[in-house]
């Protein structure tokens, strides 16, 4: 990559950021006694959020229940920038993050549409 090209991939790569946490801080704005409170339980890169189910007994007697997604607050270097970035993400995603890395994983969900 010369120079121009990968300043602008710099540039392009700090707007996703931006666009990423977006949502977070907006939510923050508008409700600021939230900051220091449980957030949703959503995945950041998937969207895996809580299922519901039943409880079955040995007599099949069902009640309900939620299944919830594994979630972890995982701290992520972006070498491209030089930034550390939170995210709440599944297991799932980390194990994705680690075989294909941080920036791609973050370009595919923007790709996808799902920020």
């Amino acid at each position: 990559m010369s120079g121009k090209e990968s300043e602008r991939f710099k540039r392009n790569l700090k707007l996703k950021f931006e666009i990423l946490f977006r949502i977070r801080k907006s939510i923050l704005t508008f409700a600021p006694h939230l900051e220091n409170k449980a957030m949703s339980r959503v995945c950041d890169l998937t969207g895996k959020k809580a299922m519901k189910g039943n409880n079955v007994s040995h007599s099949n007697r069902k009640t309900k229940r939620r299944f919830y997604p594994n979630l972890q607050e995982k701290r992520f270097f972006i070498p491209e920038t030089g930034e550390w970035i939170t995210l709440k993400v599944s297991t799932s995603a980390i194990r994705t993050i680690n075989k294909i890395g941080i920036t791609e994983a973050l370009n595919r969900v923007i790709n996808n549409g799902k920020i």
